[in-house]
Formats: C-alpha cells, sequence, structure tokens
C-alpha cells in the first residue's frame, strides 16, 4: 500500500475519528484530577481493545496526579520507536461548557483536543490501520501517555527518560505549530523569590519597618537583566504578591520568575545568577528556590535527518510538513536532552492551545494520521 492510498484509508476512517475525538474530550482530565485520568485512561483502554494487535499494556500510577500509560508493540527486531503524549489538560473541570465540544466551519472545538487529546486518536487509529491491514514489519514501538506533562512531568519525566534511553527514534504527538513540526524548544525554570522584612505601622512608625515589597522590586530589574535574546534566553517575572495591609509596611513579598533557554550554558549561568540574588538592605533577607525544569531539545544533526525523512515522506503523498523552533517545553525536552533524535508537534493542526477557542482542522486529520504510520513504517 503506498502513501496516497494509506491517506485515501485515513479519509474513510474520518467520522469514526470524529466520534473517537469527541468522546477523548469530553472525558475531562486536568492535571492533578486523579478520578478524570483515570478515566480517559480507562476509555484508551477499551478502545485498544478493539484493535486485533497483540499489544502489552501497563499503567503506572502517581499519587496525586493520576495513571500513566504504556502500550508496546514487540514485533520485528531493532530498537523500538518511542511515540510520546499525554492525557492531561490545562482546562479546569467545567471549561467545556465556555468552549462546547463541537464542529463549526471545519474546525473541531474542545477543551484540550488541539493539545492533545485527538492526538491521541490519531495514535489509535494508525493501530487500527495495521491491524486492519495485517501489516506484520512494523518496528517495535513503544507509546508513552502521561499525566502530568503539563505541569512539569514530576512524576513522568523519570518513565519518559527511561523508554527514550532505548529507542532508535522518538516521535512526540504535542500539538503542531500552524501546521509546522517543532525541531527545537527552548529548556525552561522556574523560581520563586520571597523576601522578609520588618512590618511596622506605615503611619505611626515606618522608619522601623523595612519593605519586603520594596527589596523585591529592587531584585526584579536585576532579574530582567538577564534577558539576552540574541541568545535565545529570556527572564520574566510572571506573579507578584506581597504585604498585608494597606496600612502596614509589608513584613513578605514573593515573585515566580519563568526562565527559557536555547542552550544548557545558558541555563547554568541564568540559574546561577537567581541563586545568587543579594538584599540591597540588610534589614531584608532572600529566599530562592525552583531550578530548571526542562533541558532545551536542540536541533542536531540527528533531528535535522529525521524531519528531512518526515518530510520527504510527507511529499510522497503531497503534504507539504515545514519546521520550526518554539520557546514552548514539552516532555520532548527529555528525549533531546539524552541524544535520541526526536520530532515534536507531530499532532493535527489547529490553534488555540492552553485556550477556551482551541480547535482542530478537521482536514488535517488524514495527514497526520498518515505521516505517523509511514514514520513508523519506515526503515
Amino acid at each position: 500500500m503506498n502513501a496516497k492510498e494509506i491517506r485515501a484509508y485515513f479519509q474513510q476512517q474520518q467520522e469514526l475519528l470524529l466520534n473517537s475525538i469527541y468522546e477523548i474530550v469530553e472525558i475531562e482530565s486536568p492535571s492533578f484530577d486523579v478520578e478524570g485520568s483515570r478515566k480517559v485512561v480507562s476509555w484508551i483502554e477499551s478502545e485498544l481493545a478493539k484493535i486485533p494487535l497483540d499489544l502489552i499494556i501497563e499503567k503506572t500510577f502517581a499519587e496525586e496526579y493520576g495513571e500513566h500509560l504504556i502500550i508496546r508493540k514487540f514485533s520485528t527486531g531493532g530498537k523500538p520507536c518511542f511515540i510520546l503524549g499525554h492525557t492531561d489538560t490545562v482546562h479546569p473541570v467545567g471549561a467545556k461548557l465556555q468552549n462546547p465540544t463541537r464542529i463549526e466551519d471545519g474546525k473541531f472545538y474542545g477543551c484540550g483536543i488541539f493539545d492533545m487529546k485527538a492526538n491521541i486518536v490519531l495514535m489509535l487509529a494508525v493501530l487500527r490501520f495495521l491491524a486492519e491491514n495485517k501489516i506484520e514489519n512494523v518496528r517495535p514501538f513503544t507509546i508513552m501517555l502521561s499525566c502530568d506533562e503539563e505541569i512539569g512531568s514530576f512524576t513522568g519525566r523519570e518513565i519518559v527518560e527511561r523508554e527514550a534511553a532505548n529507542a532508535e527514534f522518538c516521535l512526540v504527538c504535542e500539538p503542531s505549530a500552524n501546521g509546522k513540526v517543532k525541531t527545537a524548544r527552548k529548556g525552561t525554570g522556574m523560581f520563586t523569590v520571597k523576601t522578609h522584612g520588618i512590618p511596622a505601622h506605615a503611619g505611626l512608625e515606618p522608619e522601623k519597618g523595612a519593605s519586603a515589597i520594596l527589596e523585591i522590586s529592587k531584585q526584579i530589574p536585576k532579574i530582567h537583566e538577564l534577558n539576552n535574546l540574541e541568545k535565545g534566553t529570556t527572564a520574566n517575572v510572571c506573579q507578584i504578591h506581597g504585604g498585608t495591609a494597606s496600612n502596614v509596611i509589608p513584613e513578605h513579598a514573593e515573585c515566580l520568575v519563568d526562565v527559557r533557554f536555547s542552550s544548557m550554558s545558558e541555563a547554568v549561568k541564568v540559574e546561577n545568577a537567581i541563586k545568587n540574588l543579594q538584599s540591597t538592605d540588610e534589614r531584608v533577607s532572600i529566599a530562592i528556590s525552583g531550578a530548571i525544569n526542562r533541558p532545551p531539545m536542540e536541533r542536531t544533526e540527528k533531528v535535522v535527518a529525521l524531519y528531512e525523512k518526515a518530510k520527504n515522506l510527507a511529499a510522497s503523498f503531497d503534504y507539504q510538513l515545514g519546521e520550526t523552533q518554539v520557546g514552548g517545553a514539552s516532555d520532548g525536552n527529555f528525549v533531546g536532552a539524552l541524544g535520541v533524535p526526536l520530532i515534536d508537534g507531530l499532532g493535527v493542526a489547529g490553534n488555540g492551545a492552553h485556550t477556551l477557542d482551541e480547535y482542530i482542522l478537521i482536514d488535517d486529520l488524514a495527514n497526520r494520521a498518515t505521516l505517523m504510520t509511514l514514520l513508523l513504517l519506515s526503515e
């Protein structure tokens, strides 16, 4: 079966795909929702039971988060392809009332549909294709769907790195960027800077106080001086809290710092600078917590080679596949740091990730399913 015939198969499966996407999107599974996580994993298991493939299914419970799901298929020899995604979304329970799961003008709307539940359905569709067409000469593969990707992969990271270490290459089914796959992502760091001063009555004896807010306001410019757009480094204070009352010299203040970087050398430099911030007022103490969360996913020669392969496979059914580099991170960052070649953003085209206008483009479903299938079948 050639590439265009595979695409025709998935086009014929469109109604089934749309029904499945509707079902999984309707199961709300925000991060930290254990019950929601288990419900969506149960739905996936029920769908897998309908596919006549010899699969091994493993579940790992993560307390306070839900369940990580691994699906293995052993076939011909060689290292497996690692297919990566997640079941958690950023939308709280009830958000679907504001963005109902619906189709309008070729767009399929829904909470978490773009990031990335529609892409879970595409994975299942590829498995169904293999089973229905009795394709045996497929490379071994491992699918992992984590339950805490959106909040930093605190429990999923270890499993991602363990599975990736044995992989030939990795396909990350995160949403695409305007239809483009991602060949590089910035790394991320999250820090909290806290100041502790001396409270005093703001009217009667302000001189006896030492303002935690004033001190943190002096630290913020130092943090912003770490920005270096030429090197792809950003350091931004995104939240700030402080004070107890309008007439009290503030005893406490804190700010949350988001850091992005394109290389580990920059990550180390920025992390050291933030952790070595010094108070300008000896009466006010400063405490810093946090760390680098995800390493950068760098555009290496192996990544470029895998992208070129994907681009050529896409061209075989007249589909143009572009590439891009983005500031957001994913579990693909952990894979890339191990030196495993990968393509990120293989999910269906759409827009509005993490918003109440989130949607996918229905016409792109068959294209992405075909591309994933061809990559899995490729030598």
